[in-house]
């Protein structure tokens, strides 16, 4: 293995890692766009509620483990940083293991998972029972989410973005050509869309599983059971990957409180938001894609104890992350009202949608940083400080949203979700020298043991 952490990284070596991560993950939110416009044809707004609700539940469920993607990425990252092939296996190997418990455990409580979550979404009747029907044809898909999950996680570490591409790229062209085909070609409704991510979802995994089994075996080292259980290694496991949970637990909280009082405004303005979310979604998965390349750079060079190669690679992702996001508000204000008219056939949703598109082209100017952050703190596996920041953001996007919905109707919940990007980002900013500090102590560190 090689150790890319020299202080020279270049804008090419970042978008080397950048490009195919930002086309995969914008096949991600086409595909929430490929959904909202397939439901948004059937007969009334409430089928778009279901799928949006529904949809919310699995926010929670799935994203709830994304500590399985970032924990293992922050984690094999500084692995390979440091080449040290036989942990770089064991993290794979420890992330596998609690995505298949995980998994198994999610589909054996679905019927509680929905009678606890759907009493407290103020949704229609109508909403509601079209949420159940998509959840119970999804969830069969639980076992291969998460391990896909751990898979690509692994598969950043190790700085392997074109398979990542290819794997995000076929698992999700798979879901749009199997919701077309169930949803408008069989009449199946919300449940079609459902099964068709579950069964996309099992593609992605035998690919993902594919690709690891080939990079395994040019990697040096081997497979250790005594690494894969070592104690240690484990509490950093856990402790990384509590905070994460924590901090996206608070993150889906987030979308579920904003999603709810978008509900209390009515069906049509539920339907609204929702595909205005899906513009947050595009906005949000092509900026990750730089935000990943800085969690791959910063592990490497944090695992490789390289301070200069550390801050390079802060500064070079932070300069693209900054351009896609105005190149994202240019294309929002123009291609705006071509897209509502794409993903909805309903002339209300359609008007309210246009009426609150100005926040949407605002957005990726404000939440760039916090996601660009993100990145940079998954990198250094400081799960502790996303967590704090991320809290922190919640407490005030809920206390801003009761007081600016009043005056300003969902306008106010906009703005309060705006802050609410902002706020996190500041909360990062503010823990943000702590890293360099500790990266300057660790090179030292290894400094001074060379030296004795």
């Amino acid at each position: 293995m090689s150790q890319p952490t020299e202080p020279s990284i270049t804008h090419r070596d970042v978008w080397l890692l950048a490009a195919p991560l930002i086309l995969s993950n914008l096949s991600i939110p086409l595909l929430g766009a490929v959904d909202t416009a397939v439901v948004g044809r059937l007969a009334d707004a409430s089928h778009l509620g279901g799928v949006a609700i529904g949809g919310l539940l699995f926010s929670y469920l799935y994203w709830g483990f994304s500590f399985l993607r970032m924990g293992t990425t922050g984690l094999t990252a500084q692995a390979f940083g440091a080449n040290d092939a036989d942990e770089v296996r064991a993290s794979l190997g420890r992330a596998m293991l609690v995505a298949v418990v995980g998994g198994i455990g999610l589909w054996a409580l679905q019927g509680v998972a929905m009678s606890v979550a759907f009493p407290i979404l103020d949704a229609s009747a109508e909403v509601e029972a079209h949420a159940r029907e998509y959840v119970r044809y999804r969830i069969w898909g639980a076992p291969a989410a998460l391990a896909n999950f751990a898979v690509l996680g692994w598969l950043f570490g190790v700085r392997r973005t074109r398979e990542v591409l290819i794997i995000q790229l076929a698992q999700n062209f798979t879901n749009i050509a199997l919701d077309i085909w169930f949803v408008v070609g069989l009449g199946w409704g919300v449940g079609g869309v459902g099964a068709a991510t579950a069964i996309s979802q099992y593609v992605g995994g035998v690919m993902g599983l594919v690709f690891v089994a080939r990079i395994v075996r040019t990697l040096d080292g081997r497979w250790e059971l005594s690494r894969l259980f070592d104690t240690t290694a484990l509490k950093t496991l856990f402790r990384v990957n509590r905070d994460i949970f924590l901090r996206t637990l608070a993150l889906i909280t987030s979308f579920a409180y904003f999603t709810n009082r978008s509900a209390q405004f009515g069906d049509e303005t539920l339907a609204a938001n929702a595909i205005l979310q899906t513009f947050q979604g595009f906005q949000a998965f092509g900026l990750d894609g730089l935000a990943h390349a800085a969690e791959i750079l910063v592990g490497n060079a944090l695992g490789a104890r390289n301070v200069a190669a550390y801050r390079r690679a802060v500064r070079v992702t932070t300069i693209w992350a900054g351009g896609v996001a105005v190149a994202y508000a240019l294309i929002f204000w123009i291609c705006g009202g071509w897209m509502i008219d794409l993903m909805s056939t309903l002339e209300d949703v359609r008007r309210i949608s246009k009426q609150y598109l100005a926040w949407a082209i605002i957005s990726p100017l404000v939440s760039v940083w916090s996601f660009q952050l993100d990145g940079i703190f998954i990198g250094a596996t400081r799960g502790d400080a996303m967590r704090n920041g991320m809290w922190v953001a919640l407490i005030a996007f809920v206390g801003l949203s009761l007081s600016l919905t009043g005056p300003l109707g969902n306008h106010g919940l906009w703005l309060a979700f705006l802050l609410f990007m902002a706020v996190r980002a500041a909360m990062l900013v503010a823990y943000y020298p702590s890293i360099a500090r500790s990266a300057m102590n660790d090179a030292q560190g290894m400094s001074h043991r060379c030296e004795s």
